[in-house]
């Protein structure tokens, strides 16, 4: 730790001086340098904070011993002692959290991909009440949700819905949702009140921007056709739906919701570029695995991640085996509680296990 520690406060010296020199910088330098001064600033500020309650620890435990203090110093000075012994040790703990490497994503935007798994029209439903859990979650941040994509069914279903969320931190959080979703519960349209299981998968990607991705324009072949809702009736008699094919991965990304055609392809281009991102991404945490088998695990579609079970009520993380009672408020958006959760599970098998993070 003190190595790092040292790292950052040298960098941080650096910075401050930089920022101060009366030269003029070019106005994208000197964001980045503020950007990275504002991410080591708290990393700096706890370590100033960490050696002040050590000095603060020294000088009492001086102060005990000092010849000729009476009784009664002497016991402030051991409860001063204690309190910032105390301060400094959670202030090394904080420190430590601090210091663990952060993923580069964590502030990007997102694009979140839905889609019925198994339970056909039911699970289609199911898409649909996660897509309202996520959109109401990030009303509660601040964040902004634009709709990509939709397959809608005739009872108001999703087979699958892709949308884009915009806020600061977006990724750090809502990353932990990528995986499998199980709903089980009685279906409407079940009439012997049997409980049916069913799945979604959701991918949450973070969302790449052109100098990231560069993407050759003799790679993809784009097609358009006429926006239709469910059941086939069309909602817009132009040409306006994108559908656009990378040749080399075959990845093909559609997008219906504008009735702009060049909206249309500007977001399927967002969703492409984010799906090549994550393809370049997975290719290199391949080369880690070893350590991802450590983590609390996010990012894997085939990983069955959490259960909703409606007859009791409650919501079921199996990363971490953490189990709520509160379905129907989770429901309406009020997921930080296992987000959170996650997050201090993972710091915590990095802590551990000293490895980089991988999420």
């Amino acid at each position: 730790m003190q190595t790092s520690l040292e790292v950052f406060l040298r960098r941080y010296d650096e910075l401050t001086r930089k920022l101060s020199e009366p030269a003029a910088f070019d106005p994208k330098q000197y964001a980045a340098l503020m950007k990275e001064l504002s991410d080591i600033t708290p990393i700096a500020e706890t370590y100033a904070k960490l050696t002040r309650a050590e000095k603060d620890r020294e000088d009492a435990r001086e102060l005990m011993s000092a010849p000729g203090a009476d009784r009664e110093l002497r016991e402030l000075a051991a409860a001063e002692y204690e309190e910032a012994g105390k301060a400094a040790a959670g202030l090394a703990e904080e420190l430590k959290l601090l210091l663990l490497p952060k993923d580069p994503n964590d502030e990007k935007n997102v694009v979140v991909e839905i889609r019925g798994g198994a339970g056909g029209e039911e699970a289609a439903l199911f898409s649909a009440v996660l897509f309202r859990m996520y959109a109401m979650y990030a009303q509660q941040r601040g964040w902004e949700v634009e709709l990509v994509n939709a397959n809608e069914t005739e009872l108001g279903g999703y087979k699958e819905i892709s949308f884009a969320v915009s806020g600061a931190g977006a990724y750090s959080r809502l990353k932990y949702e990528s995986g499998v979703h199980r709903v089980q519960r009685v279906p409407e349209t079940e009439t012997q009140g049997r409980i049916h299981t069913s799945t979604a998968t959701v991918a949450v990607l973070p969302e790449a921007d052109e100098v990231e991705i560069a993407i050759d324009p003799k790679d993809l072949k784009i097609d358009t056709f006429r926006s239709s809702g469910a059941g086939g009736q069309h909602i817009n008699k132009t040409s306006s739906a994108i559908r656009i094919t990378h040749l080399p991965t075959g990845m093909v990304v559609e997008c219906q919701d504008e009735r702009s055609q060049y909206k249309n392809k500007d977001k399927a281009m967002r969703v492409l570029r984010s799906r090549l991102y994550e393809k370049e991404q997975a290719a290199r945490d391949a080369e880690l695995a070893d350590a991802r088998r450590s983590q609390v695990g996010t990012g894997d579609r085939s990983e069955r991640i959490r259960t909703y079970n409606y007859p009791q009520g409650r919501v079921t993380d199996h990363r971490i085996g953490l189990t709520i009672y509160r379905l129907e408020d989770f429901l309406n958006g009020n997921l930080d509680e296992i987000i959170d959760a996650l997050i201090a599970h993972d710091r915590a098998r990095q802590l551990e296990s000293g490895a980089e993070s991988t999420i």
